[in-house]
């Protein structure tokens, strides 16, 4: 099509010539033929939007969804709850386009109108009231419109990005989960398929529903709101999967320590994910955290599991909050790494290696007479203890040692 063009334009401009027309002429009749082109191109991306979107129809049934009782958007699928005015699941796919999507936020919130029941609306999350200049001020009732399937999702269609707004794919977040962890997972997914840009991500998300929920009072339809939200994903090329479960609140742990399994998850919420796919069973039980998170292969590990940890103890993540105390802790993690600086300290990294290290903590040089022991073959990859004050480091926090007596292990398996 795009040759034919060029040479039907040749030869009206060589025919144009020959009949001695005048350069404006010549300006003009190639400016209609540029329309005419760029009318073309916007007639193909709009199919090819169209036929991308039908696709995204295709593959959500075709791995199986938790119900049959959904409504269908252009390129996401939901089951709304209506005792709880939000959804009980949203389904999407994650794909390449992602990268390369130029639409961006819509702030288009608006009533869902394919829910015949009604959904949530503005004032169940805040009241705007108008000002003489024009403007408006809020009175929000402390949470956040949390996206379940995230706009920035689908940039790559204004149309899709703009459905994404419906109140019937918001919940009620906590605004330091909501800008924070949640962001911090979605933006994660869109990492895996930058790095993966020739498999497509099945996801669905949702809060975990149960009786007894507590509402936002001040909303006029009380919606419920939720403790917990899970994100399941699925990389059907590579035959991996991976499920989050989060409370709906700040925290400062690391995604990794919110990984389960599919099963895990399917447990929690009492839905059925992926049934129509091949080896369900044994992708849905097996977790490679590994696939997901490539720094583990560096040797990382989970910062321990803080109700296990006696009183006075904290993980590697919990210390962080004791930088500006300016008194003394015992902070327990995992040797995963061990090194000596150029002035003869001796430095190790708990859970984390460097450059994404969370807590570290050294012996100088000097005091290093004060050990009977190679502190450094003793505890490399054990589970230790170690007492002092903690101060900042950037964007993670450090310790000085000074005594022999302030380490000691606190559990006595190696890491792998």
């Amino acid at each position: 099509m795009m040759l034919r063009v060029l040479l039907l334009t040749s030869l009206t401009l060589l025919m144009l010539e020959l009949c001695g027309q005048s350069l404006d002429a010549k300006i003009e009749h190639l400016e209609l033929q540029m329309k005419e082109l760029d009318q073309q191109k916007e007639a193909l991306a709009s199919q090819v939007e169209t036929t991308k979107l039908a696709r995204i129809h295709r593959d959500l049934q075709k791995v199986g969804l938790p119900s049959e009782n959904y409504i269908k958007h252009s390129a996401l699928f939901l089951e709304y709850a209506e005792a709880y005015e939000q959804a009980k699941w949203v389904a999407h796919i994650l794909t390449a386009d992602v990268i390369t999507g130029t639409a961006y936020r819509s702030n288009d919130f608006r009533e869902d109108p394919l829910v015949t029941t009604g959904t949530a609306v503005e004032k169940d999350y805040f009241l705007k009231f108008p000002q003489e200049d024009g403007t408006y001020t809020y009175d929000g009732f402390g949470f956040d419109r949390g996206h379940l399937a995230p706009s920035a999702d689908f940039r790559w269609s204004k149309k899709a990005l703009s459905e994404s707004y419906f109140y019937s794919n918001m919940s009620p977040q906590r605004p330091g989960f909501n800008r924070e962890s949640w962001a911090e997972l979605e933006g994660s997914m869109r990492g895996y398929i930058q790095d993966h840009p020739t498999t497509q991500l099945y996801i669905v998300t949702g809060p975990v529903l149960k009786e007894g929920l507590p509402v936002i009072e001040r909303a006029i339809n009380k919606v419920a709101i939720p403790e917990m939200y899970f994100k399941v994903i699925l990389d059907l090329e590579a035959g991996q999967a991976i499920g989050f479960l989060m409370p709906n609140q700040k925290t400062t742990y690391p995604l990794i320590s919110f990984a389960k399994t599919i099963d895990e998850i399917e447990t929690a919420t009492g839905l059925n994910f992926f049934n129509k796919i091949e080896k369900e069973v044994e992708i849905e039980k097996t977790l490679d955290k590994s696939h997901w998170f490539p720094e583990t292969k560096k040797g990382d590990v989970e910062p321990i599991y803080p109700p296990s940890l006696p009183a006075g103890h904290f993980n590697t993540v919990q210390a962080k909050r004791h930088a500006k105390a300016n008194k003394e802790i015992t902070v327990c993690g995992t040797v995963v790494s061990t090194r000596y600086s150029r002035s003869g300290n001796l430095w190790f990294n708990l859970d984390k290696n460097f450059p994404n290290h969370i807590f570290s903590f050294y012996i100088a040089k000097k005091d290093l007479a004060n050990f009977s022991f190679d502190p450094e073959a003793e505890f490399k990859g054990q589970v230790i203890a170690v007492k002092g004050k903690v101060r900042p480091a950037d964007d993670a926090v450090m310790m000085q040692l000074l005594r022999e007596e302030d380490i000691e292990l606190y559990g006595a398996e190696k890491i792998n």
